[in-house]
């Protein structure tokens, strides 16, 4: 059974260090909520930063980013891995994240994660960074 992990209101950054660290030691984790998780900062800091990063390169050869929240989270944590290496890539198929909570984790008991939960002053949800971008949720 995969460790369930609830991403509301818990930082992108920290939460993909904190998933990282746990894949490479063979654990096998969900993400729920991705939706609802956060990025710090500005807001028009954080949609221009993404808005640079999809209008780089071309829809032939890329680089492909993602709009969907759970995509990008998934993104920010494979950025953490050593994913060119077999034990990266082994790390990155032991996970799964999902917008909203799927039916057939609803009764699961999330695990919370210390430290990560710290609310700024300054925050966007992905899930309203990814509606932005253009992404029907």
């Amino acid at each position: 059974m995969a460790t369930v992990i609830d991403a509301d209101g818990l930082v992108v950054g920290r939460l993909s260090t904190h998933v990282a660290k746990r894949l490479l030691k063979g654990e096998e984790i969900t993400v729920v909520n991705a939706d609802k998780a956060i990025i710090t900062g500005e807001r028009y800091a954080i949609l221009d930063e993404f808005m640079a990063r999809r209008a780089r390169g071309s829809e032939r050869k890329g680089p492909y980013y993602p709009k969907m929240p759970d995509r990008i989270l998934r993104r920010a944590i494979r950025g953490m891995l050593p994913r060119k290496h077999s034990r990266g890539r082994n790390a990155l198929h032991r996970l799964e994240v999902y917008i909203g909570i799927p039916a057939n984790l609803a009764e699961a008991k999330p695990e919370t994660i210390p430290g990560a939960k710290k609310l700024p002053q300054r925050f966007m949800q992905l899930g309203e960074l990814s509606r932005i971008l253009g992404a029907k949720i």
